[in-house]
């Protein structure tokens, strides 16, 4: 049975390229846009998530950080590992302090996004 990656990135066409290597990796990708699929996370059964750090619904509600950090602190989600992709330079930082298992910097390469989530799917 393939793993099963959430990916949540706003700009089509990046999640769109994110779902294509995936997929052509043999994971099984379920994709949105906004955040609001989390909120059936559980129903998913992700073995991944790789979420971006700003998506534009949020505004200043919220962000991938505190979001991947609301995961980690919750018992039914904690085992779930989470990489946030940003563009920014500090995202090491947000990361960490997020709480998330990794992340990847845009532009990223397909390699290195390929290594990265077999590094943490088990």
């Amino acid at each position: 049975m393939a793993k099963k990656i959430l990916v949540i990135e706003d700009d089509k066409d990046i999640r769109d390229t994110i779902v294509y290597i995936l997929e052509e990796e043999e994971y099984e990708v379920i994709s949105s846009g906004d955040s609001k699929i989390l909120k059936h996370v559980l129903d998913h059964n992700p073995d991944l998530i790789l979420m971006d750090n700003w998506l534009t619904e949020w505004k200043s509600d919220a962000n991938g950080q505190q979001l991947s950090k609301q995961l980690k602190t919750t018992p039914q989600t904690s085992h779930i590992p989470v990489i946030i992709i940003s563009a920014v330079s500090n995202i090491k930082d947000i990361a960490e302090e997020g709480l998330a298992d990794s992340y990847l910097q845009k532009p990223f390469d397909m390699n290195e996004l390929v290594e990265l989530v077999k590094k943490h799917i088990r």
